[in-house]
């Protein structure tokens, strides 16, 4: 018993970096669920999601965060307080970037990578999308912005280069026990991820400002033998907004209800019965007391 205990392996691998590189992408690939949404839109992951792995030998503890920016309102302040929590309790850093953007976009979050006692393993992500040359330069870029870091060349959508990402990782595992049981995927709810997809497809659905004015609470999640029911309300900032979300005749509600109960249905393995309603909230993205009732703020 103590051998295997001295053997085995586990930590928690926290992935960062700016908004719309993969991150989520990364998250889904490297546990092997969707339990982070995607969408083509910057901001869409909003809270710190966990993703686990255990094999014989070791457990990887994935944490999917926001995507780093300078907050404009307390919403996001909350976001970049998952950030800073990420780096503050991992035993190793996933700090991923993509062949688009600019290598010194965040030069301050970068600093504060440079003076961590973890590795920090940099994922240039998305390499199918420009040249080797190109890819060597970045790489060489790279190199002199973070010069610990060990870089690894990815396309986390193709699972390109991931199975030696996850070798990596695993050698610089610290030995310890397990966090969690063999059989434990995630750290949330079911209740929670039925909230998350039907937000998913708000951010497909919906143009421009409306997406991050919303917010989605699943007040009613009954299992029943051959059915899931959920009643859930979508909040929006202003009364504009409730217009723009029902639509005309209420057609895009029922557009993005329809998406979400099929998806909720391959989430759940079962029929899905979604019930949509749509609130005006204002300012709750400023308010510190709903942000908190929104599991935003966690004392």
């Amino acid at each position: 018993m103590i051998m295997n205990e001295i053997s085995f392996k586990s930590g928690f691998v926290n992935i960062v970096g700016n908004p719309n590189v993969g991150k989520s992408t990364l998250m889904n690939a490297m546990v092997g669920e969707q339990l982070s949404i995607i969408t083509s839109k910057a901001q869409t992951t909003r809270h710190r999601i966990l993703g686990v792995v255990t094999e014989n030998d070791y457990q990887i503890v994935f944490s999917d965060t926001p995507g780093v920016l300078k907050p404009n309102y307390k919403l996001q302040e909350s976001m970049m307080k998952f950030v800073y929590s990420a780096i503050g309790d991992a035993d190793i850093i996933l700090y991923v970037t993509d062949v688009v953007e600019k290598a010194d976009k965040n030069i301050d979050f970068i600093e504060k990578l440079n003076v961590l006692n973890v590795p920090v393993l940099l994922l240039i992500n998305k390499i199918d999308l420009t040249t080797p040359a190109d890819l060597d330069l970045l790489t060489e870029k790279w190199q002199q912005l973070l010069p610990s870091a060990i870089i690894f060349p990815v396309a986390a959508l193709l699972r390109f280069n991931l199975e030696n990402l996850k070798k990596e990782i695993v050698r610089r595992l610290p030995y310890g026990p397990k966090y969690y049981d063999n059989d434990t995927l995630t750290d949330r709810s079911l209740r929670f991820f039925a909230s998350e997809i039907i937000r998913e497809k708000i951010f497909l659905n919906y143009q421009k400002e409306v997406p991050y004015s919303t917010e989605v609470v699943v007040e009613e999640f009954k299992e029943e033998e051959n059915i899931t029911r959920i009643e859930a309300v979508i909040y929006v900032s202003r009364e504009s907004q409730k217009g723009i979300i029902i639509g005309k005749q209420g057609l895009l509600l029922k557009k993005t209800g329809t998406a979400a109960r099929k998806s909720l249905e391959t989430f759940l393995q079962t029929k899905v019965y979604l019930g949509l309603h749509v609130k005006v909230d204002p300012d709750w993205r400023n308010n510190n007391l709903k942000l908190k009732n929104f599991g935003y703020i966690r004392e």
